[in-house]
C-alpha cells in the first residue's frame, strides 16, 4: 500500500539514528525542546481579534479572570505628568553683569577720548553729541563733561560700575529688569557728585541695555524631571473577573488596548519578536544545564536515559505550571494571580535528587524555577519561591533512611514555603488576606509536591531502571520473598547476612559510602546458597558435613557456585543492578584456601593449581562491594575465633582486611588505606556491640531470682482463681 513505504522510510531512518549517539540525541532533544516550547509559548500564540487605537469596539469585551498587571500606558502618562509638573531651573549668569559693565565702560571711554582731543570747548561739545546722539543732554552738562578732568570722570565710573554690580549681583528675572533699572537710577541720583553731571549719569543708565541674568538651565531642569519620572512608582492596575473593558462601538484608547492584551484577549504587537525570545532564553538556559552536566557530571551526561529522565521530568513540570496557572480562585483579583504559588517546583527537585544526584537537583531546581518564573508572567516571588522550596525538598530526600522519611518531607516544604511566602508578603506589602491566601496555597504546595513525587517515583524508577533510596528501601523489608526463603531454607545464611549487613553499614557510613545500598547488598549477598543450603556450614544442624565425602575440586564447584545461582535468583526477582552487582562481587576472585590446602594434602607432592581453587566472579568494583566483602569475611571468621576478647577481634578484623589488600582484592574498589583503617574501627565497634562479655550472677541471687520468680507464678494463679 502506499502508506506503507513512508513508514518503512520512517523506521529506517530511525533505526539509523539509534546507531549514532549524536544523531539520537539531537533527535530526541529535539522532540522535546519542541514540546516544552509548546507549552511554555501558550501565551504568545496569536489571537482572532486585532483591535487598534481609534477604532471602535466591535463588541463588549468582559475580562475572563481577575488580573493584577502594571500598566505601562499609565505608568508613561504619569511619569510625563510628573515631568511636566517640575519646576523650570535657573541660573545666574554672571556675563550679564560684565557685558553691561562693558557698555559703561566704553561710553565713559569715548567720553574720555573726547576730553583727550579737545582743543575747543565748543568743537568738543559737539563732538560729545555726535559720539552719544541718544543722550538728550542739556548743554550745561555737555559744557561741564567736556571740561572735566580724567580723574573726575574715572572716579565717576568706578562709582557707577559699584551701583550697577550691586544691584545687578542677585538672580534679576526678565520681569524685574525695568524694577532693577529704577534702582540703579534712584541711587545714581542720590550719588555724592556734582549736580551738572547727574543728568549724564541718569542717561547714561537710561541707555544701558538691561538684560536678565537669570537664564533657564536646560540640562539641569531635563535632570531634576528625569528624576521626576524615576520617582514615580509603576501604576498597578486591577481588574476583577466580568469587569468591561470597552463596550460595543466604545472608542478604543491605549490603556484598552494594554488591558485586553494583558488579559489574553488580542494579538500581541510582536508575537513572534516574543516567541522569538523564549526561544532564545530556553535555548540558553537548556545549554547551561547540559553544559554543566558535561563539565561535572559526566556519568548523567553520558547516558541517553538519565539524560531523557530530565527531559521527562522537564515536561511533567511545565505541563502541572501550566495547569495550576489556569486555576481560576474567584473574581478576586488580588488574589488570583496568587495561585504561581502552588507551583510544585519541589517535586521535581525532588524526583532529580532521588532519581539522579542532589548536585544535579540544585541545578536542575533552579532551571525550574526560572522556568516558573517565565511560565507565571515574569512574576520574581514565584522563582523565589521555587528555588527555596526545591532546595528545601533536595535535602529532605538526600539522605533517605526510612520510608517514612519521603512523607515527612511534606511538613518541611510547607513550613519553608510559608516562610517564603510571608517574606514575600512583606517585601511586596501583600494585605491581610492576600498573605493569608498565600500561605494556604504554600501548605498545597508542599503537600502537592510530596504526593507528586511518591506518585511518580515507582513509574519513573521501573521506566528508567533506577535504583533509589526507596526501592532499597523496599528490599531491606523482611517480608520480602527472597529474604522470607532465606529465613525458612537457610536460617544461618539469613542471619549470616543480617550481621553482615550491620558490618556493612557501619562501615559505610564511616567512609561516607552509601551505606543503605552496602546494607541491602548484604541482605542478599548468599542468596545463591538457597539452591543447596546444607552444603555451607552455617545451615548444617547435625555434625555430619556433605564436604567430607566430596573431593575438593567438587566442594569448590559446588561452594562457589552459589555466586552465579545468587544472580540467577536475583534476575528472576528482578533485584536491581547495583544489588546484583554487589553479590557477584563479594567474593571477587578470593581463594577458597581450606579446600586448597585440602587438595594439596591428597595431592601426594604433585602440584595443585591455586586458580582452580578460586572464586571465578570480577572483583568488587566499589567501595560498598568490597565493604560487603570485608564484612562477610569478617563476620564468616569471627565465629572460629576461641575465647573472643575485643583485643583478638580487633587483631583477627586487621588480619582479614590485610589478606585482601595483598591478595589485590580491593584494587578497584577505590578505597584508600585510611578508609581501610576507618573500617577496621567500624567493625570492631560492631563486634564489640554483639560478643560483649556477660556479667555473671552469684548462685545467691540465682535461686533469689527464680524463688521470686515462683512467688509471683503463684499470685497470679491465685488471682484468676
Amino acid at each position: 500500500m502506499a502508506w506503507q513505504w513512508p513508514i518503512s522510510q520512517l523506521r529506517s531512518l530511525w533505526a539509523r539514528a539509534e546507531q549514532k549517539t549524536v544523531v539520537r540525541r539531537t533527535l530526541w532533544g529535539g522532540v522535546l525542546f519542541f514540546l516544552a516550547l509548546t507549552i511554555m509559548a501558550v501565551d504568545f500564540w496569536p489571537r482572532r481579534i486585532d483591535l487598534k487605537v481609534g477604532q471602535p469596539s466591535p463588541r463588549d469585551f468582559k475580562a475572563p479572570q481577575g488580573i493584577v498587571y502594571e500598566s505601562d500606558v499609565l505608568t508613561a502618562r504619569a511619569r510625563e505628568e510628573a515631568a511636566r509638573n517640575v519646576e523650570p531651573i535657573y541660573k545666574v549668569d554672571n556675563t550679564v553683569v560684565e557685558t553691561i559693565s562693558q557698555q559703561v565702560k566704553e561710553i565713559f571711554g569715548t567720553l574720555k577720548q573726547v576730553n583727550s582731543q579737545n582743543t575747543d570747548t565748543g568743537e568738543g561739545a559737539a563732538k560729545l553729541q555726535a559720539a552719544l546722539p541718544s543722550f538728550k543732554l542739556s548743554p550745561s552738562t555737555v559744557q561741564a563733561l567736556v571740561t572735566a578732568d580724567a580723574a573726575e570722570l574715572n572716579h565717576l565710573e568706578e562709582r557707577i560700575l559699584q551701583i550697577i554690580r550691586r544691584n545687578m549681583e542677585g538672580a534679576i528675572s526678565q520681569e524685574a529688569v525695568e524694577s532693577t533699572r529704577q534702582k540703579i537710577m534712584a541711587e545714581v541720583e542720590n550719588l555724592e557728585a556734582a549736580e551738572e553731571y547727574k543728568p549724564f549719569l541718569v542717561a547714561l543708565v537710561q541707555n544701558l541695555e538691561l538684560k536678565p541674568n537669570l537664564v533657564y538651565d536646560v540640562a539641569a531642569t531635563l535632570q531634576r524631571q528625569e528624576r521626576a519620572r524615576a520617582e514615580v512608582a509603576p501604576v498597578q492596575v486591577t481588574i476583577r473577573q466580568g469587569e468591561k473593558i470597552v463596550g460595543d462601538g466604545e472608542i478604543v484608547d491605549e490603556e484598552d488596548i494594554e488591558a485586553l492584551q494583558k488579559l489574553g484577549l488580542l494579538r500581541p504587537e510582536a508575537p513572534w519578536t516574543a516567541l522569538l525570545g523564549l526561544v532564545l532564553l530556553q535555548g540558553i538556559l537548556v545549554f547551561l544545564v547540559l553544559f554543566y552536566l558535561r563539565s561535572f557530571k559526566k556519568q548523567v551526561y553520558s547516558s541517553d536515559r538519565l539524560l531523557l529522565l530530565l527531559g521527562l521530568l522537564w515536561l511533567i513540570f511545565l505541563l502541572f505550571a501550566r495547569g495550576v496557572m489556569a486555576i481560576s480562585l474567584g473574581s478576586s483579583a488580588e488574589v488570583t494571580r496568587l495561585v504561581g504559588y502552588l507551583i510544585p517546583v519541589a517535586a521535581g527537585s525532588m524526583l532529580a535528587a532521588i532519581l539522579l544526584e542532589a548536585q544535579v537537583a540544585v541545578v536542575f531546581t533552579l532551571f525550574l524555577a526560572l522556568e516558573t518564573g517565565i511560565i507565571s508572567g515574569n512574576y520574581f516571588p514565584f522563582a523565589v519561591t521555587g528555588v527555596i522550596s526545591g532546595l528545601t525538598g533536595i535535602y529532605c530526600v538526600s539522605h533517605l533512611d526510612q520510608r517514612s522519611s519521603l512523607a515527612r518531607s511534606s511538613l518541611y516544604l510547607t513550613l519553608a514555603n510559608m516562610l517564603a511566602v510571608v517574606a514575600l508578603g512583606f517585601l511586596y506589602n501583600y494585605s491581610l488576606f492576600q498573605l493569608s491566601v498565600g500561605v494556604g496555597l504554600a501548605m498545597a504546595n508542599g503537600i502537592l509536591a510530596t504526593v507528586l513525587t511518591i506518585g511518580f517515583l515507582p513509574f519513573l524508577e521501573n521506566t528508567f531502571g533506577i535504583t533509589t533510596s526507596v526501592k532499597l528501601l523496599e528490599l531491606s523489608n523482611p517480608n520480602h520473598p527472597l529474604l522470607k526463603r532465606l529465613l525458612l531454607e537457610a536460617p544461618g545464611t539469613y542471619h549470616h547476612s543480617i550481621l553482615v549487613g550491620n558490618l556493612a553499614e557501619a562501615a559505610a557510613d564511616a567512609v561516607g559510602a552509601d551505606s543503605l545500598l552496602a546494607r541491602v547488598g548484604a541482605y542478599y549477598h548468599d542468596i545463591g546458597k538457597l539452591k543447596r543450603p546444607y552444603f555451607f556450614i552455617e545451615n548444617q544442624v547435625g555434625a555430619e558435613n556433605p564436604h567430607d565425602k566430596l573431593s575438593p575440586s567438587l566442594s569448590t564447584l559446588i561452594i562457589s557456585c552459589h555466586v552465579k545461582d545468587g544472580l540467577d535468583l536475583a534476575r528472576e526477582f528482578g533485584l536491581p543492578e547495583v544489588v546484583q552487582d554487589i553479590i557477584a562481587q563479594h567474593h571477587g576472585t578470593t581463594l577458597m584456601s581450606f579446600f586448597y590446602h585440602k587438595a594439596c594434602e591428597r595431592s601426594h607432592g604433585h602440584d595443585v593449581d591455586e586458580e582452580d581453587y578460586r572464586y571465578d566472579a570480577p572483583k568488587p568494583q566499589s567501595k560498598e562491594a568490597a565493604i560487603v566483602m570485608l564484612a562477610d569475611s569478617v563476620e564468616a571468621g569471627i565465629r572460629s575465633l576461641p575465647k573472643l576478647t575485643p583485643g583478638r577481634m580487633e587483631g583477627f578484623v586487621r588480619k582479614i582486611i590485610k589478606e585482601k589488600l595483598e591478595d589485590g582484592q580491593l584494587e578497584n574498589s577505590n578505597l584508600t588505606f585510611k578508609e581501610l583503617a576507618t573500617i577496621g574501627d567500624a567493625f570492631v565497634r560492631v563486634l564489640n556491640g554483639i560478643f560483649h562479655s556477660r556479667v555473671e550472677y552469684p548462685e545467691a541471687v540465682l535461686r533469689e531470682m527464680e524463688r521470686r520468680k515462683a512467688r509471683n507464678g503463684m499470685l497470679h494463679k491465685q488471682s484468676a482463681g
